[in-house]
């Protein structure tokens, strides 16, 4: 078992010897034959610590590896999955790619990946020493990517907008009826009614969905989906009853505003809101921020219900891997996959590790910032999307048309499930 230790600055040690010898034992005979080494392409999207992440995993493997190099290419999010649809059909881009794993329907049925093969990949194994919520990649029995790191939802807070309240800065509301009441403590307006300090930061184009979806509406009583995820289950009471109540933070208690200080996290991040919940991805960034005292705690429960929801992305061998290429791409993803990958993740990316025995140790689990995000993955659920951001759009849609509309949450709440249900029908009819 791997210990993760979280020292205030990644140190010298290399902690890959163990890596590199599992991913040498998974190459192929021969790699690189007489012309030289092979090289692969890595595909991401830029996100600066998983740049930097990823730049030092391919050293260490290449340094145990000097038959195959692998050449980094990252692009703007926006722009990322275009590239990826356009350049594997023409046989040019990325032999392994990073994806969401919301998308893995979209990327199959557009043959992009092929599904993982061999010893490496072996489903069974992948199944035992995973995170229950990785199987959402399984397809017929094949795995068409596997995460290095994995992600949960936390509360964050200001510890000094509690004591300014005359709160203790050290008590995270734990009740959703706490989080309500300390929200209302903590927001501030100017005399045009403004908001100057939101008591909740309001993200709907961040993880608030996940929230609401695999979290409040478990609380309220209900299930967002079927077991087997092909019908929708939100409008009911329970879903209902949660929508409302989220809501209800910006048109009743006024205690926030989507597009409070601009982009999402943007009002925490410049200490302008006192609550928010966020994914583990974002504690590095906090945590490097001047003057900004916070804290993380596990989600607030609801009729003594803990739920949580996760999400991830993984990498896959893309369809255009063949030959040798395609046995260096699957040595490269034993590779970043591996616990002591993992650890490297968590420290540099604040993403938490995708196997069970590297993420649950007593130090990662008493750890104050990952600690609580670590917890939450032992009951949380990753959504089955089949159309990822089109089931995220309905769901904003809904929320804008409450709010700016002034439609009831019932009908909103109905209209946006009639619309995602036909997103799910017309993706299982085909």
């Amino acid at each position: 078992m791997t210990k993760s230790k979280f020292p205030a600055k990644l140190g010298r040690r290399d902690v890959f010897k163990g890596a590199a010898a599992a991913a040498a034992a998974l190459a192929a005979p021969n790699v690189a034959g007489a012309q030289g080494p092979v090289e692969i392409e890595y595909w991401q999207y830029t996100f600066e610590v998983r740049v930097r992440a990823i730049d030092q995993l391919i050293e260490r493997f290449q340094r145990a590896n000097p038959n195959i190099r692998v050449k980094h290419q990252q692009f703007p999010y926006a722009q990322y999955r275009t590239k990826v649809a356009s350049a594997i059909p023409a046989g040019e881009g990325p032999d392994v790619v990073q994806l969401f794993y919301g998308w893995v329907d979209d990327y199959i049925r557009a043959n992009l990946l092929r599904p993982l093969e061999g010893d490496a990949f072996n489903p069974a194994v992948i199944d035992r020493e995973f995170f229950p919520l990785v199987q959402a990649m399984k397809r017929e029995g094949k795995y068409y990517g596997v995460p290095t790191a994995v992600r949960s939802l936390a509360l964050m807070w200001n510890k000094r907008l509690f004591t300014a309240a005359g709160l203790n800065p050290n008590e995270p509301p734990r009740s959703l009826d706490a989080y309500v009441d300390m929200a209302k403590r903590m927001t501030q307006r100017d005399a045009q009614g403004n908001l100057v300090q939101a008591g909740s930061a309001i993200m709907p184009d961040g993880q608030d969905l996940g929230w609401y979806r695999e979290v409040l509406v478990r609380q309220f009583g209900g299930q967002p989906y079927s077991d087997d995820a092909r019908r929708v289950m939100y409008n009911s009471p329970s879903g209902i009853a949660a929508m409302t109540w989220y809501t209800d933070l910006i048109k009743t208690h006024r205690v926030g505003d989507v597009g409070f200080m601009g982009e999402q996290p943007a009002a925490f991040r410049s200490g302008r809101a006192a609550l928010c919940v966020d994914g583990s991805f974002r504690v590095g960034a906090y945590a490097a921020i001047r003057g900004l005292d916070f804290g993380v705690a596990e989600l607030p429960v609801h009729n003594n219900v803990r739920s949580n929801y996760a999400s991830y992305w993984v990498n896959g061998i893309s369809a255009r891997a063949t030959g040798a290429k395609l046995d260096a791409a699957q040595k490269f993803l034993a590779f970043i996959t591996t616990p002591e990958a993992m650890e490297l993740w968590l420290q540099v990316v604040g993403e938490l590790p995708a196997r069970v025995s590297a993420a649950m140790t007593p130090a990662n689990i008493n750890h104050p910032q990952f600690g609580p995000f670590i917890k939450g993955l032992e009951y949380s659920v990753a959504t089955r999307f089949v159309q990822e951001d089109p089931q995220r759009q309905v769901l904003m849609d809904a929320i804008d048309r409450i709010r700016l509309q002034n439609q009831p949450v019932a009908a909103s709440i109905a209209q946006a499930a009639a619309a995602e249900q036909q997103l799910l029908d017309a993706f299982y009819r085909a």
